[in-house]
């Protein structure tokens, strides 16, 4: 028998709080997707058209031969200095560029929120649907997620108020929410913020897509009416490009220094070279040249994708959504089916999209779908919804 025979196996202890870790259902369907012939309204994936590439590869040229030591080293846990004085500059209210922190991706940001203000058992308020990604990072540090009643319009505030209990904050996507596409009315951001007020509530305002407006940019954000009040999360992924993984953060002066104590602990700083290049990207306008294009191709595929839903689900008895900007929207089917089991017969008929149960936090709706509409073709948006209404009407009479 050999020494190492005669090691025993290691008893791997895992923490409690890995039993709220689940697999991102999104990312469980995309591995599907990636079968040849498969049409994917699933991904919340930019499209790869968007991406300015040759806008990166002279900054990379820039960067590397002006400051290619500093970008390759070590740097600040807050961020590349002139990225946060941009990202302080582009917002439409006061923000001191020390409340920016530069994140990995906006999800670090999330995760960072959790791990400061969220205790086991804590009350968290959340739209109903969410976003998935944001239920997952809450997931570990083992909150009571609660689910406010939503409509067109967003928040119910007065099912806010009845919810509040001792919630810690509440958070919403207020433009082109994923995954439902909607936009917060004006009338309703004001009521919302005037209750947060009112309760002390604090708001966490998450904003990936607030940029991507089709025909008229979206009211103010939540964060401009509350400063005090709210952290906000933005990302480059969306204008940028996602494979860069930086985001940001506004806190306010009170909160701030836990949440960079946070990002400290979890990976020391963003990538340096990265946040170089895009506060070279950024200057001398770029995004107010660039971001306009984004919006026309994904208006465009929003149009395609409307068309079609029209033409292939009449009397269907299919619901839908129109969003004003973003990526997604949401669909309901009719009485009697449920998404999750819709999805492998439709991926057999070569097309896929996500079950909208996974977005609520509780009581979910299993009719309802998101639908991406942003990296398929026009062609492939006509043939995949057709192949989805042929799928609903096959299970509807088999």
């Amino acid at each position: 028998m050999k020494p190492d025979d005669l090691q025993p196996t290691p008893g791997w202890t895992l923490a409690r709080r890995t039993k709220r870790m689940n697999p991102s259902v999104i990312r469980e369907i995309l591995k599907v997707t990636e079968r040849p012939g498969i049409i994917s309204f699933a991904g919340g994936l930019p499209s790869p058209r968007t991406f300015p590439v040759e806008a990166f590869q002279a900054a990379c040229d820039k960067v590397l031969r002006e400051d290619g030591r500093a970008a390759l080293q070590y740097a600040a846990s807050e961020g590349y200095g002139p990225l946060r004085e941009a990202v302080a500059a582009m917002l439409p209210w006061r923000v001191d560029p020390a409340q920016v922190l530069i994140t990995t991706g906006s999800q670090q940001g999330l995760d960072l929120v959790a791990k400061v203000l969220i205790d086991h058992g804590s009350r968290v308020l959340v739209e109903t649907p969410t976003y998935l990604g944001a239920l997952q990072a809450f997931a570990p540090m083992e909150p009571e997620a609660v689910g406010v009643a939503s409509d067109d319009e967003g928040i119910d505030v007065a099912d806010l108020a009845r919810r509040r209990g001792e919630a810690r904050f509440l958070y919403v996507l207020p433009n082109f929410q994923n995954p439902t596409g909607r936009t917060m009315s004006e009338a309703r951001r004001q009521a919302l913020v005037q209750t947060a007020r009112e309760l002390a509530l604090p708001l966490v305002e998450d904003n990936p897509y607030g940029d991507l407006w089709f025909d008229a940019p979206p009211p103010l954000p939540l964060s401009a009416r509350y400063p005090e009040g709210a952290i906000y999360l933005g990302s480059f992924s969306k204008v940028l490009a996602p494979g860069l993984r930086l985001g940001y953060l506004v806190a306010p002066p009170a909160i701030a220094p836990k949440l960079l104590q946070a990002k400290q602990a979890a990976d020391l700083h963003s990538p340096s070279f990265n946040q170089r290049l895009v506060a070279e990207v950024l200057r001398d306008g770029f995004l107010d040249r660039h971001v306009p294009t984004i919006r026309s191709l994904y208006k465009a595929q929003r149009d395609a994708m409307l068309e079609a839903l029209a033409r292939e689900m009449r009397g269907l008895d299919v619901t839908w959504n129109a969003p004003d900007g973003g990526m997604f929207l949401w669909a309901r089917l009719p009485e009697g089916l449920a998404a999750v089991s819709l999805l492998p017969k439709a991926v057999e008929r070569g097309v896929a999209f996500v079950p909208g149960a996974a977005f609520y936090a509780d009581g979910a709706d299993a009719r309802t779908l998101r639908l991406s509409f942003v990296t398929a073709t026009r062609e492939q948006i006509a043939t995949g919804i057709a192949a989805l209404a042929a799928t609903i009407r096959e299970t509807l009479h088999p």
